[in-house]
C-alpha cells in the first residue's frame, strides 16, 4: 500500500499561521466580542504595568549601567539578566502566566550571552536588529503578496478565516496595516544598524527604548480602531 495522501480537510499554511496569530490577539485582550475603547486594547496588549516593566527594565538597567561603568561588561549585563529573573520568579510566586516573562528573559539572556561572548556591548543588541529586519521583511513582502499578516490574525480573530481576501475594502486596509507594521520595523532597524556598527551603545540603547512601546502604542491603537470600523460596517 502507498502512503496515504494528504486529506483535503487538512488545514492551510496560511490557515495554521492565521490560527495561531488570532490566538496570539486573543491573549492579548482582543476579540471578536469586545467593544473595548481602543486605550484600553492598547493597554491590554502591552500587558498592563507589568508588561511594560519587564520589556523596558532590563534594557534601560543595561543603558544606564554600561554608560557610568562600561566595563566590566559582566557587571550591566549581569543586572539586566538578574531584572529578568527576578521578574519571572514574581510571576511564578503570583501564580500569573510565565510566557511572556520567560520569553523576555530567554532573550536577554540570549543577548547578554553574545556580548560576553564577543566582548563587545553593542552586540547585546544584535537580537533585536535580527528580529526587526525578519518581522519587517515578513510583514512586507507578505502585504505586497496579498496575504497581509495582520489581515490573516484578524481573519481568524473574527472567524471568517482568509475570506477577508474576497472584500476589496478589508483586503486594501489589511494591505496598508501589514505594510505599516512592516515600516515601524525597517525604520528601527535603519535607525538602530548604523549606531550598532558605529559601536555607538548609549544612544542605540536609549533610541531602542524609544522606538519601543511608544511606536508599538499607536500602532495597536491605529490597527484596532481599523479593524472595528471595518467589521462595524459589515456587520
Amino acid at each position: 500500500m502507498g502512503s496515504a495522501e494528504p486529506s483535503a480537510a487538512e488545514p492551510s499554511a496560511a490557515e495554521v499561521i492565521g490560527t495561531a496569530l488570532g490566538g496570539a490577539a486573543r491573549r492579548a485582550g482582543l476579540s471578536s466580542e469586545t467593544d473595548e475603547s481602543a486605550q484600553r486594547i492598547v493597554w491590554r496588549a502591552m500587558g498592563g504595568w507589568r508588561g511594560i516593566i519587564e520589556s523596558v527594565l532590563p534594557s534601560l538597567a543595561f543603558v544606564v549601567l554600561f554608560t557610568l561603568q562600561p566595563e566590566p561588561l559582566l557587571l550591566s549585563l549581569g543586572v539586566s539578566v538578574g531584572i529578568a529573573c527576578v521578574l519571572t520568579i514574581i510571576r511564578i510566586a503570583q501564580k500569573s502566566p510565565p510566557a511572556a516573562a520567560f520569553g523576555g528573559l530567554v532573550a536577554v539572556a540570549a543577548a547578554a550571552g553574545l556580548a560576553l561572548w564577543t566582548g563587545r556591548g553593542a552586540d547585546n543588541f544584535v537580537p533585536g536588529l535580527i528580529t526587526n529586519a525578519l518581522y519587517g521583511t515578513v510583514m512586507v513582502v507578505a502585504a505586497l503578496a496579498g496575504w497581509s499578516i495582520i489581515g490573516l490574525a484578524v481573519g481568524f480573530l473574527m472567524g471568517e478565516g482568509t475570506a477577508w481576501r474576497g472584500d476589496r475594502r478589508k483586503r486594501r486596509a489589511f494591505f496598508w496595516l501589514g505594510l505599516a507594521w512592516g515600516a515601524l520595523f525597517l525604520l528601527r532597524l535603519s535607525v538602530q544598524l548604523p549606531l550598532y556598527l558605529t559601536d555607538q551603545v548609549t544612544l542605540l540603547g536609549t533610541l531602542k527604548l524609544v522606538m519601543g512601546l511608544p511606536l508599538f502604542a499607536p500602532m495597536v491603537a491605529v490597527t484596532w480602531l481599523v479593524v472595528r470600523a471595518l467589521y462595524r460596517r459589515a456587520d
